[in-house]
């Protein structure tokens, strides 16, 4: 299989031989590659990572729709391959079981069977009966019932990285290499230029690394920081249980035929091996090892002291393990990201791809999608939560790798709300303003790593004034919420409030040729007086959306485009990525120089003009547009637009003047009452609107006129990225429409994700939910087929497994008519 000459050049060197690289490298040569080198340090397709160790459980459900993806076509990857070895079934469909030994388990199951749906997963909720027939030597006793998934599959790893190479080799265009240690990355100018290897240079312009737990040790000799770890689990394999002789030779001799099996409450997965039982670990502090510590192989000498508590839940789940012993124990090297998504794209040098941070369950859809992204500028699907562009500054330091990498094995197999804010690091950015924040009762999360309120606790008193107006909530939904946030809506509805927008992010474009290049950028036109703002969306070439922001043209060549936070990393190299190379364009990161405070609500311009001598009349300062002001002493950009769907300003002023215009704004709101209002309201208030949320409504696998955001697109103007995959839409028309749909009773529930239901057929999922305290209904909205889109249509909604009616509404609920935004 493996070559012996190495070349001196190549279109792309993969660096890992493993089950992801031979996806990717079988993918690309699919897609008409075939200049393609393989290299992997160790032995091929037997190599030295956890392709070759892996037990090969594939649980394709997972909260992310992408890594259910990514799972679903894995499956169907691995399937579709010629076995490796004759006779010896490399993949076995066997299903999947995940019991649940507490109640909050099997609520939690119900909450998964509902998302296995959403995403076109078949999956059942089964009693311990039921389960006991699937895994006929469990103890039913002792569960209150599992999950069940048919896809659910078992694989040799190793195989199918074989059987990978060997389709690859068969297409032609791609060599692979045994013992070829990777030592040094050549870069010229933010090029990538050559791979150097203990055998010899190989020029090349573009190198795909898929060396996972390694990749941090190779990627930095390029200067770029991959935030993953290693971290040791523990697999063992018993001596032949007896309860399983008889079966086993019932079944033909065959490797496996239970369902795999997670015991999630005990962070436990179970295999069966022929007449044997294997059983994983993750029930133990984390032992991290970090990328220049894991030495030659992913495998380690087993600890049994951190395998006590496991094998003892591992016997009481199954009572046959009791009388046996260990065959085969060893501590394997898994890779975990900062965030448990892969790491995939175009890094910073350009030409250096990665795709690491991946496990077998995935290693086929990521292939598969890395190589659609090299050879057409994008993935089939959303990847947005594996781009190698999402990590700020912070999230690459060692501090920060060690403590995320190490809690995200900890809670691997843990039930996480969503809302849920992160353990440590905490505090490490903050706001000029963070302890007026903290003097108002501020319940913080973590969000680019800045410390934001959720609702204030100063705000209880207002529960009296809105009695009767904010629904309780009671167990998963009330978690990280509380009442306060209702009445922080309804005042700023009523009144005016303050809002903390420290994590919102300024990237100035400035230069001759910055309008040029905004216009072919984004959707829609930024051609506007000097003054206007501007809501747009950037396009992927197929139309989809890559983003969407606010562009404030603030002079003929100066121009602030304004981003979330979180999304500063990944829409900052995106415009680097298409920025002109003659100079014409400067891009600067000027996101830590301001900070921005919101200023919302019927009295907004009262309070504001008790500090600044601008005329802050509609005609004189017009909605969707900017002035530079001053209030008081300070100065400040102001913009007359807003998220809470209010009349009121985002304003924008150096970061060392940005405690003194907070304090202003709250002595000048003082006879109004003004409060702060937290996060939690913010929410609420941007759904009530009708305003959509990147990465929930707004994705790149949804296009404008899915979104109802064709009023934001001007296909009229000259090129600009996406405008042909829009026009080919316009011709033939949409399949689906995003909607706004409200429950019919007030006891109707959903967080997010949650399947929607037309009859007995699941149509589409939540992508956002709240209640709506102005129009007193609990909103959700959705992509559904254009046949259910009509206002009127009657719709069901499942949460934990109990159907509510729903019905879809115009949208949006609140000021359709803007009267009261622009007024």
């Amino acid at each position: 299989m493996a070559e012996n000459v190495l070349p001196s050049s190549a279109q792309l060197v993969i660096i890992g031989g493993g089950i992801v690289g031979c996806s990717a490298a079988y993918h690309l040569a699919q897609l008409g590659w075939r200049d393609v080198v393989v290299l992997d340090k160790g032995a091929l397709p037997y190599n030295d990572g956890s392709t070759s160790h892996a037990p090969g459980g594939m649980h394709v459900t997972n909260y992310s729709r992408m890594m259910t993806q990514f799972a679903v076509e894995s499956v169907e990857i691995y399937s579709r391959l010629p076995d490796f070895e004759p006779g010896r079934p490399m993949v076995r469909r066997v299903g999947g079981i995940e019991v649940a030994y507490t109640r909050a388990r099997m609520e939690d199951l119900k909450r998964k069977q509902g998302v296995a749906t959403s995403y076109g997963v078949e999956a059942h909720l089964l009693t311990p009966e039921e389960t006991l027939a699937h895994i006929p030597i469990l103890d039913p006793r002792v569960i209150h019932g599992s999950f069940y998934a048919p896809l659910d599959t078992n694989v040799i790893g190793w195989h199918v990285a074989g059987s990978l190479s060997n389709e690859a080799t068969r297409i032609g265009g791609v060599q692979f290499f045994q013992h070829v240690p990777v030592v040094d990355l050549e870069v010229r100018r933010s090029h990538l230029t050559a791979i150097v290897t203990e055998r010899g240079r190989i020029e090349c312009e573009n190198a795909l690394l898929c060396a996972n737990i390694w990749a941090p040790a190779i990627s930095e000799k390029a200067g770029l920081v991959i935030p993953l770890l290693a971290a040791q689990h523990q697999y063992t394999i018993s001596t032949p249980l007896p309860e399983l002789a008889e079966f086993a030779q019932a079944t033909g001799g065959k490797e496996i035929v239970h369902p795999i099996l997670r015991h999630q409450d005990y962070s436990l997965y179970f295999r069966q091996h022929w007449d044997a039982y294997g059983v994983g670990n993750y029930r133990h502090e984390p032992l991290m090892v970090r990328p220049h510590d894991v030495g030659k192989t992913a495998q380690r000498p087993f600890t049994p002291e951190h395998y006590t508590v496991a094998w003892r839940a591992a016997q009481e789940l199954i009572p046959a393990l009791r009388k046996s012993e260990l065959t085969h124990a060893f501590n394997g090297m898994f890779a975990f990201t900062v965030d448990g998504f892969p790491v995939m794209g175009e890094s910073a040098v350009r030409g250096l791809w990665t795709a690491v941070g991946v496990w077998i369950t995935h290693a086929g859809g990521v292939g598969k999608a890395i190589a659609e992204w090299m050879t057409y500028g994008e993935p089939a699907i959303d990847v947005h939560e594996a781009d190698i562009n999402r990590f700020l500054p912070h999230q690459k330091t060692r501090r920060y790798i060690d403590l995320r990498c190490a809690q995200n094995y900890r809670e691997v197999y843990d039930i996480v709300h969503p809302l849920q804010p992160i353990g440590e690091p905490r505090n490490v950015r903050l706001s000029p303003f963070h302890s007026r924040l903290v003097e108002q009762g501020a319940v913080f999360f973590q969000t680019a790593g800045y410390e934001v309120a959720q609702w204030y606790e100063a705000n209880a008193h207002l529960l009296a004034k809105y009695a009767g107006r904010i629904p309780q909530r009671n167990g998963w939904e009330a978690r990280f919420w509380s009442p306060i946030q209702g009445a922080e809506h309804l005042e700023v509805r009523n009144n005016v409030g303050l809002f903390n927008l420290a994590t919102l992010a300024v990237i100035e474009v400035r230069g001759p040729g910055s309008l040029a290049f905004l216009e072919r950028l984004c959707a829609n036109r930024i051609d506007r007086p000097a003054g206007r703002v501007i809501y747009t969306s950037m396009l992927t070439p197929r139309g989809g959306i890559q983003t969407d922001l606010t562009v404030a043209r603030l002079g003929e060549e100066r121009f602030w485009v304004i981003t979330g936070g979180a999304l500063l990393p990944r829409d900052l190299a995106w415009l680097e990525r298409h920025a002109p190379t003659d100079g014409s364009v400067q891009i600067v990161d000027a996101s830590s120089a301001y900070t921005a405070v919101g200023l919302w609500g019927p009295n907004a311009r009262h309070v504001l003009a008790r500090v600044t001598e601008t005329d802050l009349s509609n005609a004189a300062f017009p909605y969707y547009t900017a002035r530079e002001i001053e209030v008081g002493a300070i100065p400040v950009t102001a913009l007359r637009i807003s998220y809470a769907g209010e009349p009121g300003w985002e304003l924008y002023t150096r970061s060392e003047f940005a405690a003194a215009l907070w304090d202003a704004l709250w002595e000048a709101g003082r006879p109004f009452e003004l409060i702060a209002a937290g996060a939690g309201a913010f929410d609420s208030l941007r759904l009530e609107k009708g305003y959509r949320l990147w990465g929930q409504e707004l994705r790149p696998d949804v296009n404008p006129f899915e979104a109802g955001l064709e009023w934001a697109v001007r296909l009229d103007k000259e090129d600009f990225i996406g405008r042909h995959a829009l026009l080919q839409v316009k011709a033939v028309g949409v399949q689906r429409r995003l909607c706004c749909m409200t429950f019919d009773a007030p006891d109707g529930m959903a967080l997010g994700k949650e399947p929607i239901f037309a009859g007995e057929r699941c149509v589409g999922y939540v992508t956002s939910a709240n209640y709506g305290y102005a129009v007193g209904k609990h909103i959700l909205y959705g992509y559904l087929p254009l046949a259910l889109a009509a206002p009127g249509t009657r719709l069901e909604v499942e949460y934990f497994g109990v159907r509510h009616r729903a019905t879809v509404v115009a949208e949006p609920l609140y000021d359709p008519q803007m009267q009261r935004l622009k007024a």
